[in-house]
């Protein structure tokens, strides 16, 4: 596993970004990738914007799998990246949320509801209307799906 974590992780984005493009297809079809759903987990405050979007995906696209409720652990983690510092990974992670969401949807009324109190004061201007976009967009899927 160690090894799957590595070619998130490598130097080379380009090949990083090709493998979790590989686990996210493959994931949509197939639970073969679940059984990682931990170790993807870690990943998830890594230090590099770049690894945390792949992994936010990566997890999102797994949740359909998840008939642990593994998720249960990882939820409040995943929603603070509705404000990461960097406005691409907010972004990547309010667009994986409705993702979440369809595969959980016990999880909607709290996605709603982190997605109305992101305070977004800390990006610049011309970054809040495409976060306040995709929010806009999460919601209206999920409000969808609400139970």
């Amino acid at each position: 596993m160690q090894d799957i974590i590595a070619k998130l992780t490598a130097k080379d984005d380009k090949y990083a970004c090709a493998i979790a493009d590989k686990i996210i297809s493959e994931s949509q079809k197939t639970d073969e990738w679940y059984e990682f759903f931990d170790d993807f987990a870690s990943l998830l405050n890594h230090p590099k914007s770049l690894v945390r979007n792949r992994v936010l995906h990566i997890l999102a696209v797994n949740a359909q799998w998840d008939d642990e409720n593994r998720f249960d652990t990882i939820i409040s983690d995943f929603l603070t990246h509705i404000t990461d510092e960097k406005p691409i990974t907010a972004r990547q992670c309010i667009k994986a949320l409705a993702q979440v969401g369809l595969a959980k949807t016990q999880y909607i009324p709290r996605i709603l509801s982190c997605l109305h109190e992101a305070d977004l004061s800390n990006y610049k201007d011309s970054m809040r209307p495409l976060i306040e976009k995709n929010m806009a967009e999460t919601e209206q899927i999920l409000r969808r799906f609400e139970k």
